[in-house]
């Protein structure tokens, strides 16, 4: 018993600060919703000052809540997952130091913390997705390291107007230049919460172990981008051309996530397309100008999408590591607990009512129903959500209501204790809607819709239920396939800046010493020479008099 204790250290750790930080956000509550701000003052430059800050909100508590909750139940998995790696112990704190990375960022409170936070989420978030050493694995690794360098350049152009303003924190400060540090964090966050046209790298970085799916990519790494705009968007006046911009790219990548779910057969990389589905309506509650119901939103998913990615994982270790769903049959028949989480986590995520994911999607909708929003991302959002049900019914008829498959020749039955953080997160996923709405009304936007635009909201669900369930999937789509072109665009990036960078370098070459142009003129020359030799076959009269001609325009040019 000691020894199992032991091997469960990080994870009884875990939920320990999961379970204070829940205390701490109880005694908030009662305490009208205090803030503090700790700073520590480490650098003086000319008249500013570099300092460490800590901001401690209802916000930043919550969200750690989360992290380290959802954190607990993945080490718990992971170690029966992962229990025939040699180098689990290195995984094991490469996936910690994940985690406390993602506390940093989610209590920074200067631009120093977050930078610190923001990168350390990128080294470690690389790190994991190469760990199983292949070629797709090392790949993805590289692609989902570009998108995000990008936007770490963003973060880092940003301190350069928080030098002007004279202040390092990220609250009350100047608005002189608040729009172009909008405009910087806005695309920053776009490019680390994966959203068009930097979609690319989610879906890739399914090359990563299925523990790291499951924290990685449901509550941590993709919500980092989201939760920094929240953070702005409730602290500053925001632009409404910027409002438009999140609009767009929040609707046409639910969209386009749920039209690649439709064409994949991977089950992991139908949740990785579900969870940019779900980014990109968090993305689009944040341009309605509600940043509490996109927060709201965010937690609700990372619940189930969490458990989501553990029954993938319980699923992989039954069939030997296959994700191809069409070879998988009825795998769920023989395991009746993760029949049940697999239907609850997707009925949360089609948004079935009364469960977690009700109480926030279905209050975005009515909230996009009832603003003034154009038409485009209306259309196109009530679309996504249609494809939701679609895609989800369609796995599940796969996993659920086939024939057995011929991978899976037996149904080994898991220790109970085994199931331990799916019941955690399926508490999680039926009770924390209505827990947040209990605690704090503010999570909620009320919005009053006529009857018929409420029965809308329904019948867009019950209309993606019935197109699930008669929908067959006959071939392929290459421009599904390929995510709309992004996957080959951002692949080539690299041989783009290779090119670059050789042209830069000769451009600087050529502005700043004549090294470039020598090499040209001596290879003209010796051509030249090697034309014009009257003992050679390569003699040719015709570059002779291309060359006399040339010769004679430039001289008329010049007088």
């Amino acid at each position: 018993m000691l020894e199992k204790f032991h091997k469960q250290r990080l994870s009884v750790l875990l939920l320990t600060m999961s379970v204070g930080t829940i205390f701490l956000y109880c005694v908030n509550s009662m305490t009208n919703w205090f803030t503090y701000m700790v700073n520590l003052e480490i650098l003086y430059i000319s008249t500013n000052y570099i300092t460490l800050s800590l901001l401690v909100d209802k916000v930043s508590i919550s969200f750690s809540a989360l992290v380290t909750f959802i954190s607990a139940c993945v080490f718990m998995f992971s170690r029966w997952y992962m229990k025939d790696d040699p180098f689990y112990f290195r995984f094991s704190w490469i996936l910690l130091s994940f985690v406390i990375s993602m506390n940093i960022l989610v209590y920074s409170g200067s631009l120093l913390m977050l930078l610190v936070g923001w990168d350390g989420l990128g080294v470690s978030s690389f790190a994991l997705i190469v760990y199983y050493q292949s070629g797709e694995s090392v790949r993805a690794g590289f692609l989902t390291l570009l998108v995000n360098r990008l936007g770490d350049i963003l973060i880092m152009v940003t301190m350069f107007y928080f030098v002007m303003v004279g202040s390092s924190l990220l609250v009350n400060y100047s608005t002189v230049y608040m729009f172009a540090m909008l405009c910087l964090l806005g695309v920053a966050s776009l490019t680390k919460s994966a959203q068009y046209p930097f979609s690319a790298w989610l879906p890739a970085a399914m090359a990563a172990p299925t523990p790291v799916s499951a924290l990685v990519h449901s509550s941590t790494l993709v919500t980092a981008g989201i939760y920094i705009m929240i953070r702005a968007f409730m602290t500053m006046n925001i632009n409404p051309t910027l409002s438009a911009v999140f609009l767009f790219c929040g609707s046409l990548t639910s969209l386009i996530g749920g039209a690649c779910a439709l064409n994949e057969n991977d089950i992991k990389k139908v949740v990785a397309f579900s969870t940019l589905s779900q980014l990109g309506i968090m993305v689009f509650c944040l341009g309605l100008g509600s940043p509490d119901l996109a927060l709201l939103h965010l937690y609700t998913h990372a619940m189930f999408k969490a458990m989501l990615f553990l029954v993938a994982g319980f699923i992989l270790m039954l069939s030997f590591g296959v994700q191809d769903m069409r070879l998988l049959g009825a795998v769920t028949k023989n395991t009746p607990y993760l029949l049940i989480f697999l239907n609850t986590s997707t009925m949360c995520l089609m948004g079935i009512p009364f469960l977690s994911a009700y109480y926030s999607k279905h209050a975005i909708l009515s909230l996009c129903l009832s603003s003034s929003v154009n038409l485009f991302s209306t259309l196109t959002m009530g679309l996504a959500v249609v494809l939701t049900s679609v895609y989800m019914i369609r796995m599940l008829k796969s996993l659920n209501w086939r024939s057995c498959g011929s991978v899976v020749l037996h149904h080994p039955q898991f220790p109970f204790h085994m199931y331990a953080p799916c019941m955690l997160l399926y508490c999680g996923s039926v009770f924390l809607g209505w827990g947040f709405n209990m605690a704090d009304p503010t999570y909620i936007a009320s919005t009053f819709l006529p009857n018929i635009l409420n029965l809308l909201v329904n019948f867009l669900l019950l209309i993606g239920l019935f197109v699930g369930l008669i929908f067959m999937k006959r071939r392929g789509v290459l421009m599904l396939v390929n995510m709309f072109y992004m996957d080959p665009f951002w692949g080539s990036m690299s041989r783009i800046g290779n090119k670059a960078y050789v042209n830069l370098k000769n451009v600087e070459y050529g502005w700043a010493e004549p090294y470039c142009y020598s090499s040209s003129v001596k290879g003209g020359l010796t051509w030249l020479n090697t034309s014009l030799s009257w003992s050679k076959s390569s003699f040719s009269f015709s570059k002779h008099g291309v060359c006399l001609i040339c010769i004679f325009v430039l001289c008329m040019y010049l007088s």
